[in-house]
């Protein structure tokens, strides 16, 4: 989960068969170890990396949410705003200025390693 968090199809299924458990046995282990479900866990690990894009690139709010494994801007938007008290554009707002200039969106794009999926569409064309 921690290697494959920006993956918008991260399954639980897979994770917990990796880990040598059923679906069901694997979601009690983790929550009696984390405190808490391994949907929560990688739905926070996600918001702190778009955190940190919000605080350093210059992305859009959509693009960000994408490349940190949310399919739906909505979900991101209300997860966001749960896990900060503060909606995605207003955590950039209250943010952003208070150090080095936001890196160039094709740079960071570059440096995340483009969006989700678009590796694979590009392996199964060759």
């Amino acid at each position: 989960m921690d290697r494959d968090w920006s993956d918008p199809e991260l399954d639980l299924d897979a994770v917990a068969a990796h880990a040598g458990y059923s679906r069901f046995h694997f979601v009690r282990a983790f929550k009696a170890v984390y405190g808490e479900t391994p949907g929560q866990y990688l739905s926070r690990r996600r918001i702190e990396r778009a955190e940190e894009m919000l605080r350093t690139a210059d992305l859009s709010v959509t693009e960000i949410c994408m490349l940190v494994g949310f399919s739906s801007l909505g979900t991101f938007s209300t997860r966001f705003k749960q896990q900060t008290g503060l909606t995605p554009s207003a955590y950039r707002s209250k943010n952003v200025g208070r150090g080095a200039a936001l890196i160039p969106g094709c740079y960071a794009l570059l440096y995340a390693g483009g969006f989700p999926g678009r590796e694979r569409h590009r392996r199964a064309d060759s």
